[in-house]
C-alpha cells in the first residue's frame, strides 16, 4: 500500500471539506460545521505526526514475521489498523463532499462520525509511541517485553487510564471484513444489554426480556453503546464474563445451532469415573507408567468429553461406552432401535480442547464447526469438557486433558478408532492445552500425539508487552482487561468476592428456568451445568505419580516461586499440585536447579548493524530521557491521549505461577520443547487485533530455531474466537475448514521432515470487491464521490 498516496488523499478531503464548512452561518448549523471544521482540522494534526511513523514501521516491520511468505506480526497490525483507520475517514470525508450541498445531508450527524474517528485516530498514534517505545526497549528481533517493569508496567497503567469508547460504538469493526461488521455491532449492542440487566432480576425470562428492551436505545446510539461498553469491561469481573460468554450454552439457542449443523450418528457426552490405569512406556513397551485421575484443587472427579462421529463405528454403541453416557435429554443421535449399520474403525481420532479463556464455555459452544470436522475427516472427535477456572485453577484443566487423553488411548476401542493416528486440536486456550498436554505426554514417557493444530494460541500467560496486546486497548472481543481477569482466574489469583454471585447469575437463573419449561427435553445437561459451576474450590488432594513419570528424560523443570530451593529424592512420590506441578528432575541428575524465569526466548542474539540503525529511525526513548524515572512521561510534549473517566482495574503483577511452562509453553527450555509433534498454528493474518498473535509468532519462531516441524497459516480479517463463530459468514466456515486441512495433513503425512514450514499465505477465495462500497453508517443509497483512481481501489479492499 502507497503510504504517501493515502496521506495525500487524507489531507486533500480534510482541507478541501474544512475550506468548505468555514464559511458556514451561525447557529445550530454553524456549530455543527464549527465541529466538523474542527475535526478534520485535528485529524490533519494527528496525521502529519503518524506519518513519518508509519513510513518508518514499514521500512522494518519484515524482520519481525516468521517467514517472508507469513507476513504477520504485531507491527504490521499496529500499521494497518491505523491505515485502516485513515481509508475509512477518507472515505467519510468523501461522502461529505459528494453530498454536503443535499438537502438532505445533515452536518451534525457528519460532524458526530468525523469526531469520533478523530478519536480512534487519536487512540491509535498513542499506541504508535508505545510501540516505539517497545522497539527501543526490546533485543533485535524479539515482538515482547520481557519483563514486567519498564514498557510492561506503562503499558498496563496506559491501558487503565485510555479512552477506549470510541472503539465499540460508531467505529466499531472498522478493521474487520465488512462480512463480520454486522455481527460485532450485534455482540456490542447485546453485551451492554445484558450488563444493564446483570443480577437485577430473579427470572430468566425477565432478564431475557429485559435485555430485549433495552436494546434497542444501543442500536439507535452507537455513542451510548459505546461509553457503557467501556465501562463494562473496565469494572465487570470474570463472573460477568463466564455468564456473558456461556449464552449459547442456554437450552433454547443450543438446540437452535444443533438444527443448523451437521447431523451425526453419534453425540454422546461421556463422564469417565476418577480411575488410575496403567499406559506402556515409549522407550520401554515392557514397563509401564501409572496416569492419575485429576485431583487438583477439587479433588478426584470425573473428566467430561463428548465425543461426535458422522458415523457409527463399531465400539461406539458398546454397553461399556454407554455406561460412561451421561444424560442431556433431547433427541438421542444414536437410536439401538434402528440397528444403525456399523462402519468399521478410523485409523484417526481428533482430540480437542475448547476455546474461552480457560473460564467459560464446552463443547456444546464449539459444536456445529466439529460436526463438519467429523463428515469430512471421517473420523470420530472427542472434545474435552475440562473444568473451568476460577473454581478449577491452573493446574486442573491440564489434568483433565492430559487424563483424557491417556484415556482415549488407552480405550481406542471404544471410540470407533484403531489407536493408528491422533491430533491435537484446539483454540486460544485450548491451544495452550494442546502443546501442554504434548509436554506432559513428554514427560511421562508415553506416547506423543501424531500433531497438534492450534488456532490462535495462548502460549504467553504473562503480563510482558508486545505490539499485538497494544492492539487488545480496541479489541472488540477480547480486551486486555477481561483478558487479564480470565489469566489471573487460571492462575488462581482472582478473589472469589463475587461468589455468592455466581450462585444466582443470570446464567444459572436462565438454566433453571429454561430447565422447567424444557424438563423433558434436556433436564440433564442443565444439571450437570450448573453443578460444574457451583462447585467450590478445595485444597489439592492430587495422588503421586509413578517413579517411571519421575525419572523420564523428558523431566520437567521447577516452578519459579518465592523459594528456590526444590529437593525430590529418587524413588519418592510427590504431590503435583499448583505449586509443584513439573518439578520432578531426573532421579540420576545432581540437584541444580533450572529456573523457569532464566529461560529466554529472546531470538537474536547479535545484532546486525545495518538493522539496527535502521530501528533507530523509528525507536525513542521515553519523552526527555526519563528512563529512570519512577512515573516517566509516555508521550511527547503537546500530545496527550485522551483519557477515561474512570480506572480500569488491572492488576500490574501477575503471580509467579504464570511462568510455570505448562502455562506458558512459551517459555519452557529447548528440552521440553523439542520432544513435541510437528505443530500447525492458524492465525488470524496481517490486519489483526488479536492479542495472541505475537505469541503464535514467538513460538513458531522458537520451535523453528530448535529444529521442531511448525507450520503457520494466516487468515485476514477475522476476529478472535473465528472458530466458534464458524456458522455465521462464508469467511468464517473457510477459517475452519482451514483447521481442518492441517488435521489432515497431520493424518496423511508418514513421515513428516525435521524441518517442516508452510512457505504461503492461505488467503480467502471467491472475494472480489464491489466496484463502489457503502457506508454502512450512512442512508443508504448514498455513494462517495470517486477522486482518486489508486486510492478508490484501497478504499475498496479495506471497506
Amino acid at each position: 500500500m502507497d503510504t504517501k498516496a493515502v496521506f495525500t488523499a487524507l489531507y486533500d478531503v480534510c482541507e478541501e471539506n474544512a475550506a468548505f464548512f468555514s464559511g458556514a452561518t451561525k447557529g445550530q448549523a454553524g456549530d455543527a460545521a464549527q465541529r466538523l471544521v474542527d475535526a478534520m482540522t485535528t485529524i490533519q494534526e494527528h496525521a502529519r505526526s503518524l506519518e513519518p511513523v508509519i513510513s518508518g514501521f514499514a521500512a522494518i516491520y519484515h524482520h519481525f514475521d516468521f517467514d517472508p511468505h507469513i507476513p504477520a506480526n504485531g507491527y504490521r497490525s499496529l500499521v494497518k489498523v491505523v491505515r485502516c483507520c485513515l481509508l475509512h475517514i477518507i472515505h467519510k470525508g468523501r461522502y461529505i463532499t459528494s453530498n454536503r450541498r443535499s438537502i438532505f445531508f445533515r452536518v451534525s450527524h457528519s460532524a458526530t462520525e468525523m469526531e469520533v474517528y478523530c478519536s480512534a485516530l487519536c487512540q491509535l498514534r498513542a499506541l504508535l509511541y508505545l510501540a516505539q517505545r517497545l522497539l527501543h526497549d526490546n533485543s533485535q528481533g524479539n515482538l515482547f517485553f520481557q519483563e514486567e517493569s519498564g514498557i510492561s508496567q506503562s503499558f498496563l497503567r496506559e491501558y487503565a487510564s485510555m479512552h477506549k469508547g470510541c472503539f465499540y460504538g460508531r467505529c466499531v469493526g472498522f478493521q474487520f471484513t465488512p462480512a463480520i461488521r454486522p455481527f460485532l455491532q450485534s455482540i456490542a449492542i447485546s453485551l451492554v444489554a445484558f450488563g444493564d440487566n446483570y443480577k437485577k432480576h430473579q427470572s430468566g425470562i425477565g432478564v431475557a426480556a429485559s435485555s430485549l428492551l433495552t436494546s434497542g436505545k444501543y442500536a439507535i446510539d452507537p455513542d451510548l453503546r459505546g461509553q457503557e461498553y467501556e465501562r463494562i469491561t473496565q469494572n465487570l469481573d470474570v463472573h460477568f464474563w463466564k455468564t456473558f460468554w456461556n449464552i449459547t450454552e442456554t437450552e433454547v439457542l443450543s438446540s437452535l445451532v444443533s438444527m443448523t449443523a451437521t447431523q451425526v450418528k453419534v453425540n454422546r457426552a461421556l463422564s469417565v469415573p476418577p480411575m488410575p490405569f496403567d499406559l506402556p512406556l515409549v522407550a520401554d513397551p515392557t514397563h509401564t507408567v501409572t496416569v492419575s485421575p485429576p485431583a487438583a484443587h477439587i479433588g478426584p472427579g470425573p473428566v467430561q468429553m463428548r465425543l461426535i462421529s458422522y458415523e457409527l463405528r463399531e465400539g461406539q454403541d458398546s454397553e461399556k461406552l454407554l455406561a460412561l453416557c451421561r444424560s442431556e435429554g433431547g433427541p438421542i443421535s444414536l437410536s439401538l432401535g434402528l440397528k444403525t449399520k456399523r462402519s468399521p474403525p478410523s485409523p484417526w481420532l481428533v482430540l480437542h480442547f475448547h476455546g474461552g479463556g480457560f473460564v467459560a464455555q464446552t463443547s456444546k459452544s464449539h459444536e456445529p464447526y466439529l460436526r463438519s470436522w467429523s463428515q469430512d475427516l471421517n473420523a470420530p472427535i472427542l472434545s474435552v469438557d475440562y473444568s473451568l477456572a476460577p473454581e478449577a485453577p491452573f493446574p486442573r484443566a491440564l489434568e483433565e486433558c492430559f487424563y483424557a487423553y491417556c484415556w482415549a488411548i488407552k480405550n481406542h476401542n471404544l471410540l470407533g478408532w484403531t489407536g493408528e493416528r491422533v491430533c491435537l486440536a484446539g483454540d486460544s486456550a485450548g491451544g495452550n492445552l494442546c502443546v501442554t498436554v504434548s509436554m506432559r505426554a513428554a514427560a511421562h514417557g508415553v506416547r506423543m500425539p501424531d500433531g497438534i493444530v492450534a488456532a490462535y494460541p495462548a502460549t504467553l500467560l504473562t503480563v510482558y508487552a508486545s505490539p499485538s496486546r497494544l492492539l487488545s486497548l480496541m479489541d472488540p472481543l477480547l480486551p486486555l482487561s477481561v483478558l487479564a481477569r480470565c489469566l489471573s482466574a487460571y492462575a488462581g489469583t482472582d478473589p472469589q468476592v463475587e461468589k455468592q454471585v455466581e450462585k444466582v447469575s443470570t446464567l444459572s437463573i436462565v438454566r433453571r428456568d429454561t430447565a422447567l419449561l424444557l424438563r423433558d427435553f434436556k433436564q440433564g445437561a442443565s444439571n450437570w451445568i450448573h453443578s460444574l459451576l457451583d462447585r467450590g474450590s478445595a485444597d489439592s488432594v492430587r495422588k503421586s505419580v509413578s517413579e517411571a513419570s519421575l525419572t523420564s528424560p523428558h523431566a520437567d523443570p521447577p516452578v519459579s516461586g518465592k523459594e528456590s530451593e526444590y529437593s525430590l529424592e529418587k524413588g519418592s512420590l510427590k504431590s503435583q499440585t499448583c505449586q509443584d506441578l513439573g518439578t520432578h528432575a531426573n532421579s540420576g541428575a545432581s540437584n541444580v536447579q533450572k529456573n523457569p524465569e532464566d529461560v529466554s526466548f529472546f531470538l537474536c542474539k547479535e545484532v546486525d548493524p545495518s538493522v539496527s540503525e535502521s530501528f533507530s529511525f523509528v525507536a525513542i526513548p521515553p519523552p526527555g530521557g526519563q528512563e529512570d524515572s519512577e512515573n516517566p512521561r509516555e508521550f511527547p510534549e503537546g500530545f496527550e491521549p485522551l483519557r477515561s473517566e474512570q480506572l480500569a482495574e488491572m492488576n500490574m503483577q501477575s503471580s509467579p505461577i504464570v511462568r510455570n511452562p505448562y502455562m506458558s509453553p512459551l517459555l519452557a527450555p529447548d528440552s521440553m520443547l523439542k520432544g513435541l509433534p510437528p505443530v500447525h498454528i492458524v492465525l488470524r493474518g496481517n490486519i489483526d487485533l488479536d492479542p495472541m498473535l505475537d505469541d503464535s509468532v514467538m513460538f513458531a519462531k522458537r520451535l523453528r530455531n530448535i529444529g521442531q516441524p511448525v507450520t503457520l497459516c494466516a487468515v485476514d480479517d477475522l476476529p478472535h474466537g473465528f472458530l466458534s463463530l464458524s456458522q455465521l459468514s462464508r469467511e468464517t466456515r473457510e477459517a475452519a475448514n482451514i483447521c481442518m486441512e492441517r488435521i489432515r495433513d497431520v493424518f496423511t503425512m508418514k513421515d513428516p521432515p525435521p524441518e517442516m514450514r508452510m512457505h504461503r499465505k492461505l488467503e480467502r477465495t471467491n472475494q472480489k470487491p464491489s466496484a463502489t462500497k457503502r457506508d454502512h453508517t450512512q442512508l443508504s443509497g448514498l455513494e462517495y464521490k470517486e477522486k482518486n483512481k489508486g486510492i478508490n481501489q484501497l478504499l475498496n479492499v479495506n471497506l
